[in-house]
């Protein structure tokens, strides 16, 4: 696997890992009939800085890294992650995650916040915990899960 800058020439690889991770209606807000400019604008816009995983030549995963907000906030990264769902739980993510705090560093933010993973992402809340990461808030149904209903989101953050 390799990580390596995004390009505009991987739209469509984009935009297959955003569509399929959207349909799903349980891990991010985007609705499962975003445009596909929308969607790519998420991870290709201006000012946005993004990295794919190739596995074989083929993208498997993306993720950007902005700062969580402007001016005096800007010390505080925040980062967004896709991956193909057809390869979900196998390294991919945690590729990704060390890689990006690592990026993070190396553009000189302090911490990171997540602000907003969805509680039931099990997947996603034990990756950032094992990665350093501590839920330090809660926000009570804050998603409309596809299947689940209402359900908690957690904002969570860990210094760099």
């Amino acid at each position: 696997m390799i990580i390596r800058s995004a390009t505009a020439g991987d739209a469509d690889a984009i935009w297959r890992i955003f569509h399929d991770v959207v349909q799903g209606g349980d891990t991010y807000t985007f609705p499962p009939d975003t445009p596909r400019q929308q969607g790519l604008d998420y991870f290709l816009a201006p000012g946005i800085t993004s990295w794919v995983l190739e596995d074989d030549g083929r993208v498997i995963g993306i993720y950007k890294l902005i700062a969580n907000h402007v001016g005096l906030g800007s010390h505080v990264a925040n980062a967004s992650f896709m991956v193909d769902p057809a390869v979900q739980g196998k390294g991919a993510g945690r590729a990704m995650g060390e890689h990006c705090l690592e990026q993070a560093r190396q553009a000189g933010y302090r911490a990171m916040q997540f602000n907003f993973v969805v509680s039931t992402n099990s997947a996603a809340v034990n990756l950032w915990k094992k990665l350093g990461f501590e839920i330090v808030g809660t926000l009570p149904n804050a998603y409309r899960h596809s299947r689940l209903g209402y359900v908690d989101a957690f904002v969570m953050y860990r210094e760099l």
